[in-house]
């Protein structure tokens, strides 16, 4: 890597323990992960990043995953893991991202967790489509509140919680508002964030903990050769009555686990 192209945005929850870098998932933002990050201490300490094109981070031109874990990777060396490797997670599209990053660069990485994603092809995007294109409908230059949004979106995305999720990126600018996401990019560059590069013979020889919910299909049996192939140490855990969002729908079974993970000898 040169000269950042597009730097990321973090913050730093915790001063003792080992790290652990977080990365969110499509739509999302480093801060969601804060409550985890807190509750983690003083065992742990956190590094929630700002992937591209997410919150306080830099826009990129292209959407890529071997670009976006190698913005990730420099991040990583000039800060948290300048002087060695640190515990690596990463949740749905930002799962994708860590793997990438851990088959890249292993030499930045003791233990990877990657939770409710595979590294396969999804072949379907239309929901991400359907809430990308509820969101562009927004007119910006007439919203005069967050509050009037979120009615706005009442009708395509009924979900509250789903809602209030997206309308965290959503930000006041001057007298209006603006988006803290590149929706236009990453609406045009869905097929490639369903996608997962082609890997020949690399491996990450580290433990990786594969974190799935019960209730989605983003982890599924016959995916399991794919991930061993890439990640022969992998042990797979699967949560009950969780859907794709596990960190927020089971936080104290989540933490439990990424405690025990990160902290094992």
């Amino acid at each position: 890597m040169t000269a950042d192209p597009a730097p990321l945005h973090a913050q730093h929850v915790g001063e003792t323990g080992e790290t652990v870098v977080f990365l969110h998932g499509l739509f999302g933002q480093g801060k969601n992960f804060t409550q985890i990050a807190k509750v983690l201490t003083p065992d742990l300490q956190s590094e929630l990043v700002d992937l591209p094109n997410h919150g306080a981070s830099e826009w990129t031109e292209t959407f890529d995953y071997v670009e976006q874990s190698d913005l990730v990777a420099e991040h990583l060396r000039r800060t948290v893991a300048s002087d060695g490797p640190v515990h690596l997670l990463g949740h749905s599209m930002g799962g994708k991202v860590a793997m990438v990053l851990a088959l890249r660069h292993p030499e930045l990485v003791s233990r990877l967790a990657v939770v409710d994603i595979s590294p396969v092809a999804h072949e379907s995007m239309a929901d991400f489509d359907h809430l990308i294109s509820s969101l562009s409908r927004i007119d910006l230059g007439k919203l005069s509140s967050r509050g009037e949004a979120d009615e706005f979106l009442q009708e395509p995305i009924p979900e509250k919680m789903v809602r209030g999720f997206l309308l965290q990126s959503l930000v006041r600018s001057g007298d209006g508002f603006r988006w803290r996401v590149n929706l236009d990019l990453l609406h045009k560059s869905l097929p490639d964030i369903g996608d997962f590069p082609e890997f020949d013979g690399e491996q990450f020889d580290g433990p990786v903990l594969w974190i799935a919910g019960a209730n989605s299909g983003y982890v599924q049996d016959e995916y399991e050769s794919a991930m061993r192939k890439l990640f022969p140490l992998v042990s797979q855990t699967t949560i009950k009555d969780a859907g794709h969002w596990v960190h927020a729908e089971k936080p104290e079974v989540f933490t439990t686990l990424l405690r025990a993970f990160f902290t094992a000898d």
